[in-house]
Order: C-alpha cells, then structure tokens, then sequence
C-alpha cells in the first residue's frame, strides 16, 4: 500500500539516516531538506527515492559524506571548483553561492564544478541565484551507467544530462527551465517500475534495442554483457537529433570543459552518480539593461500567458509554475511513497540501525 507523509516527517526520517551514514548533522538536514522539496516539487524522481542508492554510494566509497567544494581556479570572473565527490546538494550550493557572490561584484561569472557526487533537481541552484536578481544557466553531465540512446543509436552512451535556465521575474515568482534531455527523467522510470506500471510508448528502448513501455529494462538488469556487467535498455532523447545533440552538449560543456570528465566507457554496477556543472550567471544591472530587461522581460510573460486556453489545456503555465503548484498541493495533502519506494528506504535505513515507525 502506498504511504503518504508529511514533508517535516520525511526531512527528519530522511536526516536521521544520513546521520547514521556518516554525514554531520547540519549535512544531513541540507540533502534531506533538497530531497524533500523535489518531492514536493512533484519530481519524485529526485526525491526521496533517491536515498537508498545514496547509502550504498557511501558504503561503496563513491560518495564522500561531509566534503566540501575545492576552488582550483579564481580568476575573477571565472572559477574552476572541484566537488570532492561530495553531496551535490552541499557542494553544488557552495559553488553556485560562490558564483553569485562573484556575479553580483563582477557582473557575470563563468563557474566550472566537477566531479559533485549527484546535484538533485539543477532547478534548485537556477532559483537561488533567481532570488539574488541573477540570470543563470546551467549545463550538467551524469557520469553513471549510461542510460540514454543517442538519436540513432540501439543502446545507452550518456546521461539524461539536465539543462537549466533560470530567469528572475520582477514581482513575480522566477521563470525556471529546468529539463532532462531525454524524454524522461531515469529516476520517473524508476518510480514507474516501482508502482508496477507500464509507460507510454516511445520512451524507452530495451536491451536488444528495440522499443518497449517496461520502464523495467532501465531499472533492473536484463541479463549480463560480454564484460560482466549488468545489460540494460536506453532512455530516448527528447525532440530526436536536437535533444541528442543538446545531451552531447552537456557533456562537452558540463562535463569536459569542467574538468569534470565524460563517460566513454562500458557501463558498471556502481552506485554513485557523478554530476559535472557550467554555469553561467549574469547580472542585469551590472549590464546595464535592468530596466528595459524587467519590464521587457514582464511584458512578455504576461502576454504569453494571456493566451486563451488550448484544448484540453487550463491555460498557460510558465516553466516553474507546475513546480510552485504541485508544492502546495502536496504541503497540503503530503507526499505518498508507493510501497516498494518506502520498502527500499526502509531497508536502507535498517542496515545503518536506524528504525522507521
């Protein structure tokens, strides 16, 4: 059966086990509470289903409780990090802090993390320079098993490698583009599995390459390879050769410009998942164009979002809006867990001796 939680629950159960898997008090509450909000955030996948595989990270040496963010570089307005293979949700805020601290003096800052062990929802950091005033974008690459096909290919060669672009709205909450660039998040093919349902089509190729809807075939291994590791099926990539090429994007940009690394290598069974960032952040005042930037910038949400609603739509809703309201909804009515998700989280906390209610 399903279990549905309230997020304060969730952030301490979640707090508890990070502390008994060696993490400082003050770490532990920072990624549970980064976990919790992409659950309410209506991106499960992000969440809090994600902790089990952060424990055995840890146990298996990929993830590096309470490290801190490495500066190798400052050069003003470019700043080269490295993350220690630290939380993302830690080391990613002290970099990106570090970037808008350098933005805001500067006026824009170029800032390279590599090698943070997994940066959760990349909207996090486009919203927190939002509230400094700050235009962001963010390029990030995933060294794990590669999970998704390049646009012709039969099998996984990179990540679902997230774009993010974050925009401060006057007035208003931020624009925040936040998206994988395959067609599907790996983690909702994870939630999907896990609640026993199958997905719609076009999403997913199996081991042998061939289309299938069992979200199964990128969650549990279809057998082994000739080297002995697991063999898997292959998110697509969204929009064909652009989201492909987007996704390579990210991995020259995010990944080898960082320092950080790309995959081009046979998958593993390894639990860790290595995020590499670029991120560019820039002030408007210091530009120069603030004023016609915020009433430009104004004018054309409002007159996007005054189109009259679509068929089968409600109306128009801007990048960041279905986030904000699935938050309220779900602050509200709290989180469910289907149960092989709360199964999983259980288990993890029962190896560390911690006991869920």
């Amino acid at each position: 059966m399903p279990k549905t939680l309230k997020a304060q629950e969730l952030r301490a159960l979640a707090a508890s086990i990070f502390i008994a898997n060696g993490s400082s008090a003050e770490e532990a509450q920072i990624v549970a509470d980064n976990l919790v909000m992409a659950n309410l955030s209506g991106h499960d996948s992000h969440g809090i289903g994600m902790l089990p595989r952060y424990v055995d990270a840890v146990r298996e040496g990929g993830l590096t409780p309470n490290a801190k963010a490495q500066v190798l570089l400052d050069a003003g307005s470019l700043l080269s990090l490295h993350g220690q293979r630290g939380y993302g949700q830690v080391v990613g805020v002290q970099a990106i802090d570090i970037a808008i601290a350098r933005a805001q003096s500067q006026g824009s800052c170029i800032m390279a993390l590599a090698q943070a062990h997994h940066l959760g929802r990349i909207g996090h950091f486009a919203e927190r320079a939002a509230a400094a005033g700050l235009v962001s974008i963010h390029f990030v690459n995933v060294q794990s098993r590669p999970i998704v096909a390049p646009w012709g290919g039969g099998d996984g060669r990179f990540g679902t490698n997230p774009i993010c672009i974050g925009v401060p709205l006057p007035g208003k909450a931020p624009f925040v583009l936040d998206f994988a660039t395959s067609r599907v998040a790996q983690g909702k093919m994870r939630v999907a599995h896990n609640k026993g349902q199958q997905v719609e089509p076009g999403l997913l190729i199996d081991a042998h390459g061939q289309p299938t809807t069992d979200p199964g075939v990128v969650v549990v291994a279809q057998g082994a390879g000739p080297d002995g590791a697991g063999l898997f099926g292959a998110l697509m990539p969204f929009g064909e050769h652009k989201g492909s090429g987007l996704a390579m994007a990210c991995e020259l940009l995010g990944g080898a410009l960082s320092g950080g690394g790309t995959w081009h290598r046979p998958g593993d069974n390894s639990r860790a998942v290595l995020n590499s960032m670029l991120s560019i952040v820039i002030d408007p005042a210091k530009l120069g164009t603030q004023n016609s930037f915020q009433s430009e910038a104004l004018a054309f949400v409002d007159w996007v979002k005054d189109s009259p609603a679509g068929a089968e739509h409600a109306g128009v809703l801007i990048a960041g809006e279905p986030e904000r309201l699935a938050r309220a909804r779900r602050e509200r009515n709290g989180i469910e867990l289907d149960d092989t998700t709360w199964q999983e989280i259980a288990a993890a906390a029962s190896s560390l001796g911690v006991v869920l209610n």
